[in-house]
């Protein structure tokens, strides 16, 4: 008698624990979801069009909060939806919704994964946000970039400034200085200048040579809704703050 209570004691504390280990991974899991899907976005940069305040394949983490209860300020850095990446062949396409068939591979697309961009807030709504030719740049200070042609027989580029309701913003964080680089959406005044519309931002990428950004989407503007998350830090390859 003595030894089959021992038993059934043994049964009951294995039963026990097991059910004690399901409340924990399920509340693990819960946890997981909420944290990301609600407060924090977790991304992987895959260019170098923000480098050097981020480098390609740095790991980021972003606050879903700040634009939860805020809206993204300039000079934020920001996780947005951008476009969409096909389930079949894994490449990342442009900005319009997912067809039914992928125009490269061909296949039928019904589970398209979504495109995430990290870029700076330049505009926010209302701003009118210029980039000037100013100055030129010597070849020599530049890396190498498909987007620039030669240079002048001098060995210079045009140089440029962004403006922002007519005053230059100070960019300590560019890599390197900026070249006048246009998608041919220039005024008669060498001006390319972008109206941001109410519920509206206007994103750039630090890498400015090198950077496909609003300059050259077909629709500048991303819309609030596409705002995800404020990057706070990058905690892989180098951990740190960002800003």
């Amino acid at each position: 008698m003595e030894e089959e209570k021992k038993k059934e004691k043994k049964k009951g504390g294995l039963k026990a624990e097991i059910i004690s280990w399901i409340q924990v991974i399920a509340a693990a899991v819960v946890i997981a979801f909420v944290l990301n899907n609600f407060i924090i976005a977790n991304s992987k940069v895959p260019t170098g069009s923000m480098e050097t305040t981020i480098m390609s394949g740095d790991r980021v983490i972003g606050s879903r909060l700040n634009y939860t209860f805020g809206e993204p300020e300039r000079g934020d850095i920001a996780i947005f939806e951008f476009g969409w990446i096909c389930e079949n062949c894994g490449h990342a396409m442009g900005e319009d919704p997912a067809p039914e068939v992928c125009p490269l591979c061909g296949e039928e697309i019904s589970k398209p994964d979504m495109l995430y961009y990290v870029k700076r807030v330049i505009g926010v709504p209302g701003d009118v946000v210029e980039i000037r030719r100013e100055g030129t740049v010597k070849a020599s200070e530049l890396s190498p970039s498909p987007a620039l042609s030669a240079p002048s027989a001098s060995g210079e580029y045009p140089g440029a400034k962004v403006y922002v309701n007519g005053e230059p913003i100070e960019e300590d964080y560019l890599k390197e200085p900026m070249v006048y680089i246009t998608n041919g959406n220039e005024t008669e005044d060498g001006v390319c200048r972008f109206e941001v519309p109410e519920g509206c931002y206007f994103m750039m990428g630090d890498n400015r040579n090198n950077s496909q950004d609003a300059r050259f989407w077909r629709n500048p503007y991303i819309p609030d809704e596409r705002m995800i998350a404020k990057v706070l830090l990058r905690y892989f390859p180098n951990p740190g703050l960002l800003k």
